[in-house]
């Protein structure tokens, strides 16, 4: 067990050394020992899950116009859609795939399943029609729904959009030119991270529609445990915005967003102009004031210091720079082809503890007759009539919507996104009108999958206590507890103690040298097949099908590599299930 977790080790050795034989060659293995590397940190991630118990999920019985927990008949619902982008300078097509799966990454519920964007710096849409159109006129509405950032989220959005219900609503077309109704939901990139709340609303008079934005936006949580993300807009035309149950933003639908929903009831008049005679400047130069007969605007601001005295430690006939006494002429210096050589010049030491070294002269110090250039004082100008503006007029274009938050109907749900990352998993939506509706469902799957994921977040972590924070030795190490600390800290002993006797590291610590031991056997016989034969064969250089072979060969004993690294690490997790289990019988049968 303890020479088996360096066997990766001894791969990557294998690797660096084997560079210098071919790119390709040490492109391929490293890619396979990134692979044993990947698949050891899966297995420890994996034992940590398993031995977080989780409650088993359970569909819900609760009803909405909209209800999406991603059960087996999803494929029903939803459609993705592999439209082009639109008013795009570029043409982008929605090449991004979807799945439906369980958490890779901290799973709160065992069976609990949810929509899961795919692809790395793709374009994805995809979307549900509602069996019926939801309108919330003088009605409440919800909005709420549950985002597994299991990549974390570095640049890309994960909001849905809640679309407008009309006759073109066709799942295959989706894409950011579908018109929607509302858009909701975390975005970030970069120094940018928002929770968006637009809506897109209708004047009554053009009939064209401008999209309303929240002004102030709360800032998402990028987390890879579950976030819950819940808008409440009510019928007298507020708003609340909740994360993970807690409220994070309220406000007004007719004062919170920009632009605003109703325009300014007057405008200025456009065709009014400023008249000549309007004075706008509030303080003048007193027109009395005159300069005195004793102000010197030819003062300079500093002088010499007359009164100043050389210090007595000063070292004039010191340089502050001298030539490096101890730099030497190289050896392959030719005077005829290089010139003269000079020292460097470094500065003078001797000037370091007295007052300074070099030609001394008086300093500078500031003017007491210095008064600068002479201006007028300011006073209140008796003309003024204060700043200009234009008349105001009626706005023609003027309309109150009292109600912006009787949104138009909404006939389907769609995610249309980009994003850096992948991975990004959404499941229990509802929209509906019921706020103790929506809290019943994040009681059922939410509030039950959050602890959970916590715990086995944080027993997946390092275990900080005072053994492993200050270790009397590595060798008190458990490879199981840190398997990355446990390499790091191995490896770093062994080399220290090379340095003074490499046999002495050998034998200490016996599973760095096993693992190094590997690495170079298998570079041996791979650099051994390339340029071993013989003869005229051994003096041609290796053709790109043996190249390609050995590659191969490479790769597939690296896999055998990950493969003994992944069973010790499960059979090491299995040796300590089995202690545990012995330790609770014995503690039930002694009670």
């Amino acid at each position: 067990m303890r020479v088996t977790p360096f066997l990766a080790l001894g791969c990557y050795a294998a690797v660096a050394r084997a560079q210098d034989d071919g790119e390709g060659l040490a492109s391929s293995v490293s890619s396979a020992a990134a692979e044993a590397s990947s698949s050891v940190g899966s297995v420890v991630e994996s034992v940590t899950s398993s031995a977080v118990s989780k409650p088993t999920f359970t569909p819900t019985t609760l009803k909405a116009p909209f209800l999406e927990q991603f059960t087996d008949d999803w494929d029903s619902r939803w459609q993705a859609s592999h439209a082009k982008k639109e008013n795009t300078e570029e043409e982008w097509a929605y090449v991004g795939t979807w799945n439906v799966e369980e958490p890779s990454v901290l799973r709160g519920l065992h069976g609990d399943k949810g929509l899961v964007l795919k692809d790395k710096a793709a374009h994805h849409a995809i979307s549900a029609k509602f069996p019926t159109a939801i309108t919330n006129k003088d009605n409440t509405l919800v909005v709420q729904y549950e985002v597994k950032l299991q990549g974390g989220l570095e640049c890309g959005g994960a909001y849905m959009k809640l679309l407008q219900d009309n006759t073109a609503l066709h799942a295959e077309e989706f894409s950011n030119a579908s018109p929607y109704i509302i858009m909701f939901g975390p975005d970030k990139c970069g120094s940018t991270n928002k929770v968006h709340f637009i809506f897109r609303h209708k004047n009554p008079k053009t009939g064209e529609y401008e999209e309303k934005h929240l002004k102030s936006p709360p800032a998402a949580r990028i987390t890879k445990t579950t976030s819950l993300y819940t808008l409440i807009v009510r019928p007298d035309q507020t708003f609340e915005i909740k994360m993970d149950g807690g409220s994070v933003k309220n406000g007004s639908l007719l004062e919170d967003f920009s632009p605003a929903v109703n325009p300014e009831k007057e405008i200025d008049d456009a065709k009014d102009t400023k008249p000549d005679s309007w004075v706008e400047e509030a303080r003048i130069a007193d027109p009395k004031a005159k300069k005195r007969s004793d102000w010197d605007e030819d003062a300079p601001f500093e002088i010499v210091d007359d009164d100043a005295e050389k210090p007595a430690d000063w070292l004039e006939n010191e340089p502050t720079m001298i030539p490096d006494p101890e730099a030497e002429k190289p050896e392959d210096w030719d005077d005829e082809e290089d010139g003269d050589w000079m020292p460097p010049m470094v500065h003078n030491t001797k000037c370091d503890d007295v007052s300074g070294c070099g030609p001394w002269e008086k300093p500078m110090m500031r003017n007491p007759a210095f008064k600068g250039k002479w201006t007028a004082e300011l006073i209140d100008n008796p003309a003024y009539k204060g700043v200009w503006a234009p008349a105001k007029i009626a706005n023609p274009d003027y309309f109150e919507d009292k109600a912006p938050g009787n949104f138009e109907a909404m006939g389907a749900i769609g995610f249309e996104l980009w994003t850096m990352q992948n991975d990004i998993l959404f499941d229990n939506i509802y929209i509906g009108h019921s706020e103790a509706d929506a809290d019943a469902l994040k009681q059922e799957t939410f509030d039950l999958k959050l602890p959970v994921e916590k715990e086995e977040e944080e027993a997946s972590k390092p275990k900080v206590d005072d053994s492993k924070k200050d270790p009397k030795s590595p060798m008190d190490l458990n490879f199981m507890d840190d398997p990355l600390f446990y390499v790091k800290e191995k490896s770093q002993l062994f080399f220290e103690i090379a340095k003074r006797d490499p046999m002495e590291a050998v034998r200490f610590v016996p599973e760095v040298a096993a693992g190094l031991a590997l690495g170079a056997i298998t570079l041996l016989l791979v650099v051994g097949g390339l340029l071993g034969g013989g003869g005229a064969a051994a003096a041609k250089a290796p053709s790109k099908e043996q190249m390609s072979a050995k590659a191969q060969q490479a790769q597939d004993q690296a896999a055998k590599v990950k493969d003994q690294v992944v069973a010790a690490v499960a059979s090491g997790t299995d040796t300590v299930k089995d202690e545990v289990n012995k330790r609770s019988t014995r503690s039930s049968a002694g009670q």
